[in-house]
């Protein structure tokens, strides 16, 4: 039985408040609409639910996001290759609005995915479009080689279809080599983005700042000592070419 903290003091409060828990309700009924919009979609293909993502848009609460990876079977016993759809679906009844099917979107191999998840930041594109976004998380497994990556991509809705104009730019970026022990070099890049003044065809500049850590850690005596370089920072501006964001080969995981 679902049980709400909304106080329904009166019938104009009781509807208020049920108002506002709308979006909540649609939130924790989404995942289980997974099974229905793959089979609505790609009939026969399994969802990894696990890795999959939905979110109600704050945006606009009558409309849900989600993204669902389907797996499938790669070149090798490690490898698993994942279509990916990407969708906006009606809040109250899953019907899908618009969506974009993307075919061998990535591969899980070595770095392994460790999920997707909906960016909702109010990435307001033109004073007509706003995009939002969808990120990735890939690990590798090795304890003395560790490595990670966090991609972003932004989708705006075109018709019944998404459109992509942002490509897998990665916004982290870990990576060391040690003995297991103490003693190693490590090294993680961050980097945010902002919606910059409007450029061609009326779209917004997107300006990234990039922050780099390098660090050393060495054993002293039985202690492990960290000392971290000073930081390395840089900036970007990333703009509309008519169609998309050309993200510069640097900034972007594109697999």
């Amino acid at each position: 039985m679902f049980t709400t903290t909304c106080d329904p003091i009166s019938m104009r409060a009781l509807v208020a408040s049920a108002f506002l828990c709308l979006p909540l309700l649609a939130h924790a009924d989404c995942k289980e609409r997974f099974t229905e919009w793959a089979r609505a979609l790609q009939p026969g293909r399994a969802v990894d639910a696990d890795n999959a993502a939905c979110k109600v848009w704050p945006a606009n609460p009558a409309q849900t996001l989600a993204v669902l990876p389907l797996p499938r079977k790669g070149g090798t016993a490690d490898e698993t290759v994942y279509d990916v759809e990407v969708l906006v679906a009606d809040s109250k009844t899953g019907a899908v609005i618009a969506h974009s099917f993307e075919p061998s979107a990535m591969t899980s191999d070595a770095m392994g995915l460790q999920g997707m998840a909906l960016d909702t930041a109010p990435w307001r594109l033109t004073p007509q479009q706003l995009a939002f976004g969808v990120t990735k998380t890939f690990q590798n497994s090795s304890r003395v080689n560790p490595s990670a990556d966090t991609t972003l991509s932004l989708y705006v809705i075109d018709g019944r279809k998404l459109r992509r104009v942002v490509s897998n730019l990665t916004t982290r970026q870990s990576n060391g080599e040690w003995d297991g022990n103490c003693a190693g070099e490590f090294s993680d890049t961050s980097r945010s983005i902002s919606v910059g003044p409007a450029g061609r065809g009326g779209y917004a500049t997107l300006l990234v700042s990039e922050k780099t850590v390098d660090t050393t850690r060495t054993a002293v005596g039985d202690q492990c000592a960290s000392k971290d370089k000073p930081a390395r920072r840089a900036s970007f501006r990333v703009e509309y070419d008519g169609s998309r964001y050309g993200v510069p080969a640097g900034l972007s995981d594109d697999q």
